[in-house]
C-alpha cells in the first residue's frame, strides 16, 4: 500500500532531515502538516499552534544540529511537529494521557526537550542561561528559542532580551508572530531583505564599518551607528530590538521553505557576536480550513472530525465552574456598575469572554503579564473601583510580589478569581492549581474562599463583590459542577463561617471546596461501619471558623481535614490553630489530607486525586486507620 507520507515515514530522528532538498523539505512539511491533524484528530490537545510552525520546525531542524543545538520552545502549545520529527510518532496517540506523552515539552521525556514549560515568555531567559554555560564550557553549539508574539507580551521576555544584548552571548531568538501583525507585508522583497541583512557579506561589511567608526570621533561614531541601525529599522521594523541590543533579520514568511532555510543558515553560518532576533510571520491554524476560519484557531481542542472539523462534545451535566464564574459576575455587574474584570490574556479560559460581551467597557485583557494585571488592578482599587482578577491558579504564582506589596501591604480591596484550583487533568503539573491556599493564606489581610458546588460559587462571588474592606479570594475547580439549582445572583455570605451539613457523634470530616462531595461519600460508608460521622463544609480557608473547629474538636474523637491543595494550605492552618488553643492536648485525633509532596504529570483529573488518595476511599480509610481499623477493607468497599 502506498503510504500517504512517503517522506515522513523515512524521518526517524532529525539528522534524517539535514540532506533533503528545499522541494522535499515543503513536500516534507505538508505531510508532518497532515499528520499532525490526523493524530490530535484522534486524541484531542493543542492544534492551531503546532500548525501554524510546521515550516518552522522543518527548517529549524534541517538547518541546526539537535539536539546539541539547543532548541527551545516557549510555552510548547506548539511543539507537536517537533515531538513528531525527534523520535515520538508512534507514541502521538498517548499524548496527555496517563504515562504518555506530555502536551508540552519535558525534559525527562527526550533529549530533544532542553528545557520544560507550561507558562509562556521563559524561553529567552532558558536559552540566554544556556548561551552563557555554553560560553563559559567552551563550546560552540547554537541555542535557539522560538517566542510567540503573544508571549513577548510578557516583562519577562523584555528583560531576558535587555540581558542578552547587554551580555553579548551568542543566542538565536526565533519571533513566531502570528497575529500581532507588527510587521509589514512580507513578501519578495523582504524575504530578499531579510537574506541580504544576514548574509555572512553584509555582516562582514557591517563588522568592518563598525571598526572604522570606532577611529572616528565620538559623536560621529555614534551617528553613523545610529543611521545604520534606524536605516534597517525603518525597512525592517526591528528598531525596538536593536535598541535592546538584538541584531534583527526579518521579517520573513514562516511558510516558504525558500525563505527560512537560507535566512537560518546565515544565521548559523555567522561570524557576529551577540544575540539575533529573526523575525518569521506565520499563520496560526496554517493548512487546515476549520482551523483558520475558527476565532481561536483551533488553540485547544476535542477529539474531532477531519473533514468536517466537528468537535466531540461530552455530555454534561452541570454548567463549568467557569461558566458559573461568569454568571455570578455578571449579575453582579448589572448592580454595581463599579464592578470591573481583568484578565491575563486567557478571556475565553476564565469565562470573561461572555463578561465582556455583556460589558465591553469594563472588561480588560492585559496579555500575558499577570504582574500588571494584579498592579492595575490595585490601582483600580484605589480608585473605588471593585476589580475582579480572573486569572487561574497556577498562573498568579507568577505575580506573587505584587499579590504582597501592591495588593495585601496596602489593604487594597482587589478580588482574586482563581479558576483551575486543584488538579487539572491533560495539562499535567505546569497548570495544577496546587500552592494557591499556601501562597495566600499566608498573607496578612487576606480572605479566601473555596465553593463546595457552583451554587456556593455564586454566593462567593457576590460575597467578595461585597467585601470592601482587604483582599479577597476565591478559588474553584477546572470541570463542571455538581448540578445543584443556581440563584439568579449569590448572596453574600458572612465572612469566615462555615457550615455543617451531616450531623454526628465519632468522627468530624472538614472539607475546605469541592472534596465536600467526596467527603459526604466517606461519611457513608463510615456509617455503614458503625461510625456516626459529622461533615463540614469550612468555606473560608482565612479567616478560620474557630467556633466550627472548637465544636468538631470538643465533640468527636477523630478530626480529619480534606483539601485540594497542597502542604502548608487549609489543614495546616486548622492544625496551628488546634496547637495554639491547646486543644490537641486532650486526645484529640487530628489528620489533614492534602496533595502529596510530588507533581503529578497528565493524566484524567480521577486518576489524579486517585493517586493523591484524596477520594471518598482514602477519606474512610484514614479514619479507619486512626482509629486502628482495617483500612484496607473500608478501602475495597468503598470503591467496589
Amino acid at each position: 500500500m502506498t503510504s500517504d507520507t512517503p517522506l515522513l515515514d523515512r524521518v526517524h530522528a532529525p539528522a534524517d532531515l539535514r540532506n533533503l532538498s528545499i522541494g522535499q523539505l515543503t513536500q516534507l512539511a505538508d505531510e508532518l502538516r497532515a499528520e499532525t491533524i490526523q493524530s490530535v484528530s484522534r486524541t484531542g490537545g493543542h492544534l492551531g499552534a503546532g500548525l501554524g510552525v510546521v515550516e518552522l520546525t522543518v527548517a529549524i531542524h534541517h538547518v541546526f544540529e539537535t539536539p546539541t543545538d539547543r532548541l527551545i520552545w516557549d510555552v510548547g502549545h506548539q511543539c507537536y511537529p517537533h515531538k513528531i520529527l525527534t523520535g515520538r510518532r508512534e507514541r502521538m496517540s498517548t499524548i496527555r494521557q496517563k504515562d504518555g506523552l506530555s502536551g508540552f515539552t519535558l525534559r525527562s521525556e527526550s533529549e530533544y526537550d532542553p528545557f520544560g514549560a507550561g507558562h509562556s515568555s521563559t524561553s529567552i531567559s532558558a536559552g540566554l542561561g544556556m548561551a552563557v554555560a555554553r560560553d563559559l564550557a567552551g563550546r560552540d553549539n547554537n541555542v535557539i528559542a522560538v517566542i510567540g508574539d503573544g508571549a513577548m507580551s510578557a516583562g519577562m521576555a523584555y528583560e531576558a532580551m535587555n540581558n542578552a544584548g547587554a551580555l553579548r552571548s551568542r543566542l538565536i531568538v526565533i519571533l513566531n508572530d502570528n497575529d500581532m501583525s507588527i510587521a509589514p507585508a512580507v513578501g519578495a522583497m523582504s524575504a530578499y531583505l531579510s537574506r541580504l541583512l544576514s548574509s555572512k557579506s553584509y555582516m562582514t561589511f557591517r563588522q568592518a564599518a563598525k571598526q572604522i567608526a570606532h577611529h572616528l570621533p565620538k559623536s560621529l561614531e555614534d551617528m553613523a551607528r545610529r543611521a545604520e541601525e534606524y536605516t534597517r529599522g525603518m525597512v525592517t521594523g526591528g528598531t525596538l530590538f536593536e535598541e535592546l541590543g538584538m541584531y534583527y533579520v526579518g521579517p520573513i514568511d514562516g511558510h516558504s521553505m525558500e525563505a527560512l532555510v537560507p535566512v537560518l543558515r546565515n544565521v548559523r553560518d555567522s561570524d557576529a557576536a551577540g544575540p539575533f532576533l529573526v523575525h518569521v510571520v506565520t499563520k496560526k491554524g496554517k493548512g487546515y480550513p476549520p482551523a483558520e476560519a475558527s476565532v481561536d484557531k483551533y488553540h485547544g481542542v476535542t477529539k474531532f472530525d477531519v473533514v468536517s472539523g466537528t468537535q466531540t462534545k461530552a455530555t454534561t451535566k452541570a454548567p463549568s465552574y467557569t461558566a458559573v464564574f461568569a454568571k455570578g459576575l455578571i449579575a453582579e455587574a448589572e448592580a454595581d456598575d463599579k464592578v470591573v474584570a481583568i484578565t491575563a490574556a486567557m478571556p475565553d479560559g476564565t469565562g470573561l469572554n461572555k463578561f465582556a460581551d455583556k460589558f465591553p467597557t469594563r472588561c480588560f485583557d492585559v496579555g500575558i503579564a499577570e504582574q500588571h494585571a494584579v498592579t492595575f488592578a490595585a490601582g483600580m482599587a484605589t480608585e473605588g473601583y471593585k476589580p475582579f482578577v480572573a486569572i487561574y491558579s497556577t498562573f498568579l504564582q507568577r505575580a506573587y510580589d505584587q499579590v504582597v506589596h501592591d495588593v495585601a501591604v496596602q489593604n487594597l480591596p482587589v478580588r482574586f478569581c482563581l479558576d483551575r484550583a486543584g488538579y487539572v487533568g491533560a495539562d499535567g503539573a505546569t497548570h495544577a492549581g496546587s500552592f494557591d491556599l499556601a501562597y495566600l493564606g499566608c498573607l496578612p489581610n487576606f480572605v479566601i474562599m473555596a465553593p463546595a458546588d457552583e451554587a456556593e460559587l455564586m454566593h462567593m462571588v457576590a460575597t467578595a463583590a461585597a467585601h470592601d474592606t482587604g483582599p479577597i479570594a476565591l478559588r474553584y475547580p477546572r470541570g463542571e459542577g455538581v448540578g445543584v439549582a443556581l440563584p439568579e445572583r449569590g448572596t453574600p455570605l458572612e465572612i469566615g463561617k462555615g457550615r455543617v451539613v451531616r450531623e454526628g457523634t465519632k468522627v468530624a470530616l472538614l472539607s475546605l471546596g469541592t472534596r465536600l462531595a467526596d467527603c459526604l461519600k466517606a461519611a457513608d460508608e463510615l456509617a455503614a461501619r458503625g461510625l456516626s460521622t459529622t461533615v463540614a463544609d469550612a468555606r473560608f480557608a482565612k479567616p478560620l471558623d474557630q467556633a466550627l473547629i472548637d465544636n468538631l474538636a470538643d465533640n468527636h474523637e477523630i478530626l480529619v481535614t480534606v483539601e485540594e491543595g497542597s502542604t502548608g494550605g487549609f489543614g495546616a492552618a486548622v492544625l496551628h490553630y488546634l496547637a495554639g488553643a491547646g486543644r490537641l492536648d486532650r486526645g484529640l485525633k487530628v489528620r489533614t489530607m492534602t496533595m502529596p509532596d510530588e507533581y503529578f504529570e497528565h493524566a484524567k483529573p480521577e486518576d489524579q486525586i486517585a493517586a493523591a488518595h484524596l477520594g471518598a476511599a482514602d477519606i474512610a480509610a484514614t479514619v479507619l486507620k486512626a482509629l486502628g481499623q482495617d483500612a484496607r477493607a473500608a478501602q475495597a468497599g468503598a470503591r467496589g
